[in-house]
């Protein structure tokens, strides 16, 4: 036992770092610590990195609301959302076999290295913050430092933002930003540093959800997530002293590639375990 619970120390610390070094999608390589350190299946492993996320998240969010920077309404409403389709994810994790669950994550993990590789490389040619072609946007602000102005496809957008990533965050663990970053972008004209708090304060909301649902059910496993989880803030906070050191392009593109060769060693898990190799 005090070995599992220095080892859950130690991966939480390693994500931690991470998540302070690569930002909110850094969250993501909780599950395959779990998995592959401890032998966790997906199911196992998604409470677990959920609590980590969820108060790291929840740090963030609330330094970001004392500069007023979160859009709390949009947060609240992206969360409630998020919410209702959390608690069906952690409900429908446990029902699933592990080799799906493993494969979908696999899957997921690619697309956020393929993103974040995608987005590290426009950066270091350009010096700005990738953006998809403009389009009529129906989440505007009535000022630049105004509201954000309701409108029915204002609140299908983000409503659906919501319910994607809820989804997401109780199946497999995730905290949802990378689903609710790119959505506020393409739908919202705020700013990249109101849409990055805002990202986080949903992120906590949704995995609070998560934690409390995976409670409930007793799918959580107090013994290894607590520690876990304080290794996670210890690593963050340790890591935000030297953060800007080693930020930047050529960081983000080795947490992508890094995040690749995981999501490939996942799936030749998977096919192992099933006698395919």
């Amino acid at each position: 036992m005090m070995e599992t619970q220095l080892i859950s120390i130690l991966l939480g610390s390693l994500t931690g770092i991470v998540l302070a070094l690569t930002g909110a999608g850094g969250a993501i390589i909780a599950v395959p610590l779990l998995i592959f350190a401890l032998y966790l299946t997906v199911a196992e492993a998604a409470p677990i990195a959920l609590l980590a996320v969820c108060l790291s998240a929840a740090m963030g969010a609330f330094l970001a609301l004392m500069q007023n920077k979160v859009r709390y309404r949009a947060a609240g409403f992206i969360a409630i959302t998020g919410a209702v389709a959390a608690p069906v994810g952690i409900w429908l994790a446990q029902k699933l076999p592990n080799a799906p669950l493993a494969l979908l994550f696999a899957a997921v993990l690619m697309y956020v290295a393929y993103d974040m590789f995608r987005q590290s490389r426009y950066d270091a040619a350009s010096g700005k913050t990738f953006e998809a072609a403009p389009f009529a946007k129906p989440c505007l602000l009535d000022t630049p430092d105004g509201r954000l102005i309701w409108t029915w496809p204002c609140v299908r957008a983000l409503a659906l933002s919501g319910f994607s990533a809820g989804s997401l965050s109780g199946l497999l663990g995730v905290g949802g930003g990378f689903v609710v970053v790119p959505a506020l972008k393409k739908v919202t004209n705020l700013q990249m540093q109101a849409i990055f708090a805002t990202s986080l304060a949903v992120i906590a909301l949704i995995s609070a959800t998560s934690v409390v649902s995976a409670t409930i059910i007793g799918a959580m496993n107090w013994s290894v997530a607590t520690p876990f989880a304080g290794g996670a803030i210890a690593g963050m906070l340790l890591a935000r002293a030297f953060a800007n050191r080693f930020s930047g392009p050529k960081l983000q593109q080795s947490f992508a590639v890094m995040a690749i060769l995981v999501s490939i060693g996942m799936v030749v898990k998977v096919l192992l375990a099933a006698g395919i190799f």
